[in-house]
Order: structure tokens, then sequence, then C-alpha cells
């Protein structure tokens, strides 16, 4: 399929340009002048942005280029549509404790528990319509993105597709038959949705794939193990003749085989245990040995041979999860670079020849959809580049600032002249007074506790409380004093500034009798006034070190294979 001009020509500007001068000639610096330059110009800075956003999100780039397709896929992803999808994922799962057969009532108890909502027919099922005809846009905006080639490569998509056929089919039957049909088979597909929509399910399905041949051994020794000690049980427990009630006990564990592969099966998980052993233990001891080295063998070495083979596993995938990340990363960011580089038109004012603008790096930024607090900061180390072109490691090592997350400063906290109030609120903002409200609060709870263990066989009516609300009273009013003793210190806005704070405050208020105090960032010092600890390094870094980075030319290999992108350098 030939693929759109307006697609690919901005890329290929010095190629198609008519003139076959190089992007740093006077020339190509006139072509930009006129309005099929500027729109060439705009629709290069808008693939610039969508790669950039992709590269932030982890997404792949294999996706159409065109400006009509890159306004949808924009579209796509804003938090408006992504939120509409999650909603409709929830309301289709949610259908399943209001649909025929529901149990949803008041209470569970059986003697009490009145009939359940019996909604009419045409009701759920109008609600499953909306949620399916969001699904059937989401498969087709999500096809048209990726182009006919990606998507039939595509097990997800196509599995996405089959499961709305199904559903859709098995909607007109219900209607059809006027929703008495004994079977309904899309519920079945309807966890399907979220998996689909969610990359952490897909990660750890994937994970579980490819563990199935190494879990495989481990669990056929463990099914050996099972049959092997089931025999054995059957043997020496139901060998002789069985008359006293004592033995017949015994016999409820190991009756048949299907018994006796049940016990030992729950056995492995420890969960009859001692159950199953003690009837044949009171008739002989040496009978132990056999439940202890069932245990050993199974619980305490093949079930923990099986963890560490689960946990190898998803260890290494986690690792390759994050080294995929980081080659999207930086095949996003080099996209970026590649595009801004093509029209590029200062190649004679600077030796390097090829590079980014850094002006038209930040009129990118001005249209990537950024956090309100990382935007400035990127802008910033952009500008301190002045009028040099970016190389592609320069560009490359800019997108680490989106790894780091800007830290809320803390309002100042209030000055005071006095000594002694200056040392009171050093005595007050401290991270030990902290420590004493926790223990305070844990007083509070321990006494709630004690008096509920003495008053336990004592009806609410006729407990006295006297003495538990003398207490109570005590601990609200510290609580009280140490909300304003806090603010005193750190001033209102500082105060109100940490979640905890304010989390205690509301509770204080309202004058709870049981009170859970949880303060765990109070003891952070303010940031303000220190430039080297304005941002913290996200998770992602964390793997940085361990993690390849990729080379160029895997790079530029996988760029030329993008089905919607033609480069020419």
């Amino acid at each position: 399929m030939e693929e759109p001009r307006e697609e690919s020509e901005p890329l290929l500007s010095r190629a198609r340009g008519g003139s076959g001068r190089p992007a740093g000639s006077g020339g190509s610096r006139g072509v930009r002048v006129g309005p099929g330059a500027a729109s060439r110009q705009d629709l290069c800075f808008d693939q610039a942005a969508v790669f950039i956003e992709d590269a932030i999100q982890y997404r792949s780039i294999n996706h159409r280029m065109d400006a009509r397709s890159m306004w949808l896929y924009r579209l796509y992803y804003s938090n408006t549509c992504q939120w509409t999808l999650s909603l409709t994922i929830f309301l289709i799962l949610l259908l399943a404790f209001v649909e025929t057969p529901s149990s949803l009532t008041s209470t569970a108890d059986v003697r009490f528990r009145s009939a359940p909502w019996d909604p009419p027919c045409g009701l759920t099922e109008s609600v499953e319509a909306l949620c399916l005809l969001v699904f059937v846009a989401d498969v087709s905006v999500k096809s048209y993105l990726v182009g006919w080639a990606q998507f039939r490569k595509n097990p997800w998509l196509l599995a996405y597709l089959a499961v709305l056929v199904v559903s859709l089919a098995d909607w007109i039957v219900s209607l059809s038959l006027v929703c008495q049909e004994p079977l309904r088979i899309r519920r079945l597909f309807r966890p399907f949705f979220l998996m689909q929509n969610s990359s952490m399910m897909k990660k750890t399905l994937k994970c579980i794939r490819s563990s199935l041949p190494e879990m495989a051994s481990v669990v056929l020794l463990l099914a050996l193990h099972l049959c092997v000690f089931t025999m054995l049980g059957m043997l020496l427990f139901t060998g002789e003749k069985q008359d006293d009630g004592q033995d017949r006990e015994r016999l409820t564990y190991f009756r048949n085989l299907p018994e006796a592969l049940t016990s030992l099966l729950v056995l492995l998980t420890t969960a009859n245990n001692p159950d199953v052993m003690t009837p044949a233990y009171s008739k002989n001891r040496a009978y132990a040995i056999f439940f202890i080295v069932f245990t050993l063998i199974g619980s305490l070495f093949l079930m923990n041979l099986l963890t560490a083979i689960i946990y190898n596993q998803f260890r290494g995938y986690l690792m390759k999860s994050f080294q995929t990340s980081l080659f999207r990363r930086r095949l996003g960011a080099r996209a970026a670079y590649e595009v801004l580089s093509s029209m590029s038109t200062r190649g004679e004012a600077h030796p390097r020849g090829v590079g980014v603008d850094p002006q038209d790096f930040l009129q990118v930024l001005q249209r990537v959809q950024l956090d309100s607090h990382q935007k400035p900061v990127i802008m910033e180390k952009v500008r301190s580049y002045g009028g040099d072109l970016l190389s592609a490691e320069e560009f490359q090592k800019l997108f680490n600032e989106f790894d780091k997350r800007v830290i809320k400063e803390r309002p100042p906290r209030p000055e005071y002249r006095s000594p002694f109030l200056r040392s009171a609120q050093f005595l007050f903002s401290h991270r030990y007074f902290d420590y004493l409200g926790n223990l305070i609060a844990l007083g509070n709870l321990v006494s709630i506790s004690v008096f509920l263990v003495f008053d336990a066989d004592v009806l609410p009516g006729d407990r006295d409380d006297f003495v538990l609300g003398i207490l109570n009273c005590v601990f609200i009013l510290y609580y009280v004093l140490e909300l304003l003793l806090k603010a005193f210190a750190l001033g209102l806005r500082g105060y109100l500034s940490y979640s905890s704070n304010v989390f205690d405050g509301l509770l204080t208020v309202v004058l709870l009798n049981f009170l859970h105090k949880w303060d765990r960032r109070a003891h952070l010092q303010s940031l303000a006034g220190d430039p080297d600890t304005c941002c913290q390094v996200t998770v992602d870094l964390l793997f940085r070190d361990v993690l390849e980075e990729p080379t160029e030319e895997e790079l530029l290999e996988r760029l030329s294979c993008h089905p919607h992108l033609r480069l020419c350098r």
C-alpha cells in the first residue's frame, strides 16, 4: 500500500525539496518562507512531539505519522479517552453483580436475605451494548493507527477482535431469546477487556508463559511424589482389617485412591496437618515417619524449588521489561532527533552540520503533553545549550530529565525574633515530636483495647464508660494541642502542605474516640533553597546501571524498519 505523501514528505525534504541542495544551503533557507514549507515544518514538529510522547510513555512508535493520524493518535491517548475506556471496562465487569443470577443483597444471612433484584430484560443488555460499542471503536482506532501489516502481527488485537465478534453474536442471541438463554458465552470473555487494556497484565501473562517449561518439570516431580506416597499410604493404612472406631477414622483419609490423593495434596500445603496424621499416629507412632518424609520432600524441597523457579523467571522478565522500556525510550528519542535534524537549515553556520536547533526543540516541547512541573525544568535545560546544535548524544541525555520527578517545595517556616520562640519552633518541628505523637496515639489504642477486653461480656448498655471517656478526652486534648503546636512551628501553609498533617487534623477536629495516627512524612525537612535536592529519581533509574544501552546501529536499524516513517540522511 502506498503511504500518504503528507506523512513522509517532511522527512524527505532534502531529497524531494526540488532544489537538490543540502539542508544548510541558502536555498533551503528560502524554501521555509513559503506556506508549503511552513506546513511541512509544522508537521515535523507534530511528528517530533508524538515521538517524544511515545518515548516518555514507553510506547511503540510503529504507527501512522500523517497529520490526521497523529491528531487521532493523540486524541486516543488523551486523559479523557483513556478514562472513558477505563470506565467502560469497569461498567462491563460491574454487570456481573446485578445480572441474573445475582446474589447481591443487603445481607449474606440466608435466614434474613431477601430476593435479589431481577433487572428487566434489556436493561443490562443496553449497558452492555454501549460498552461493546466503545470497545469496537477502540479496536477500530487501534487497527487504523498501527496499519494492517502491524495489525496482523499483533495477537492481542486479533484476539480483541475475535472476542468482540463472539460477544456481539451472543448479545444478539440473548435479545432474540428474550434473555431466556441457558448460557451466556460472552460473560467468560469479559476479563479479557481488562487484560487487553493493562500492560502489566500482558507482561504477567507473557512471564507465566515463558515460565511454564521450567515449571513443568517441577510440577511433574510433584505429581510423581504425590502418586508414590498415595500408593504407599493406601498400602500402609488400609492393608489390615479395620474394626474399631479409631481404625475407621484412619480410613477416612485413605479409603480409596481419590480420597488418599486429595488428603496428601492438601497435606502438601500443610492445611490439614496434623489432622491427617493423628489417626495413624495413634495406631502406631512409626507411621509418623511416612508423613514427616512426605512433608520434607514435598513442602520443604519441591514447593520451595517451584517458588524459586517462579521468582527467578519473574526477576529475569522484570529486567527484560526494563530493558525493553529503555530501548523504546531511546528509539522514540532518536526518531524525534532524526525528524528535527532533517529540517535543520544551519549546516553552514555550524561545523558539525547535523543536529537539532534548540529553538526548534523548544517549540516541540510546547506541544508535548508534559507535567506542569516537568516542562519548565526541561526547557531550562535546553536553553542552557544556547544556539549550538544538539548532537544525538546530547539529545538523548536530555531525556534522562524525564526520569526525575520534581518534588514540591514546602512553604517557608515562619521566622520568630524571640530566642524562646525559635527554640520552641525547633522543638515542635523536630521528628522526635512526631514520634511522641505516635507513642501517644499507640497508648490511646492500647487503652481502648484493654477496656474492650475487660467489658467483653458486658452488654453495651450496661458498661461503665466513665474512665474510658476521661482518657479519651485527655488524648483528644493532646491531639488538639499537637495540631496547634505544629501549626505554630510550621506555619499554617506548611502544616497543610503535609497530607499526613491534614489527615490528623481532620480526625482531631471531628473528635473521634478512636484515632489512628499515621505521619510518616512529617519528619522530612523543607527542600527550599537546596537546588541539589529539587528532584528525586524514579524507580526506572534504579536499574539503569545494570541495563544495556542500545547502540546507534540498533536504533537506526529499527527506525529503518518503521512501517510509516522514511528517513533520508
